[in-house]
């Protein structure tokens, strides 16, 4: 069963910036300008789309199939979601080149600003994060518990999501990074501005229970 989750935060940083995260299995980006799968990583690590990759820490880098048991694992391609970035593939672990921090972290320099990033997210689990900078400017993090309800590693279909983060700040670079192992992802989408995201139903009716309880706490307070 396709699941998804939503959350909208103000978060700390020194530029209070905010941002809006959505995520679903099976989602994908729409309306992004760039989509990169990183199945071709030139000299210097750059991407013909413009990013430039460079790894840091214990087994960060590149990963394809077959998977290394406690290391890391492909992510899952569900509703043909890779098609958008040349992967015609069945649904089932992604067979073409992905990323993994191991224990370290990736760092993708975007060459750009941007004001949306999207990502295939695989076994998703709390001790993965994502952080965002304007040059050496932290902006916000994200981790997986703000990608799933329940962030426990699943490496089957269920636990790898389309990520979908919307900011009202430009930023330029996204550092990935696990303290454990893994965080494998792929297929990252870019925009200039942010674009448009509909949460699935489950996310709103996520939004809807959260709207109600603020509600009923204001209420109990009064």
């Amino acid at each position: 069963m396709k699941y998804a989750f939503a959350v909208a935060a103000m978060l700390a940083s020194t530029s209070a910036s905010a941002a809006v995260i959505s995520s679903s299995v099976g989602g994908v980006p729409v309306g992004a300008n760039i989509y990169e799968s990183f199945d071709a990583i030139g000299p210097g690590g750059t991407t013909a789309s413009g990013i430039t990759v460079s790894f840091a820490g214990t087994d960060a880098g590149t990963a394809s199939l077959p998977n290394v048991g406690g290391k890391y694992a492909a992510p899952y391609i569900s509703g043909g979601n890779g098609t958008l970035f040349g992967n015609a593939q069945a649904d089932g672990q992604d067979a073409t080149q992905y990323l993994t921090t191991g224990i370290g972290t990736v760092t993708l320099d975007l060459g750009d600003d941007h004001q949306y990033f999207g990502i295939l997210w695989g076994s998703v689990d709390t001790y993965n994060s994502l952080a965002f900078y304007a040059g050496d400017t932290l902006l916000f993090t994200y981790s997986g518990s703000d990608v799933a309800a329940i962030a426990n590693g699943d490496q089957g279909a269920a636990g790898t999501y389309y990520v979908n983060i919307n900011s009202d700040t430009a930023f330029n670079k996204v550092v990935a990074s696990s303290s454990g192992y893994a965080f494998e992802f792929d297929n990252v989408a870019l925009a200039y501005k942010p674009i448009t995201d509909v949460p699935e139903p489950g996310a709103l009716a996520l939004f809807g229970l959260g709207a109600i309880g603020l509600v009923a706490a204001r209420r109990r307070k009064g």
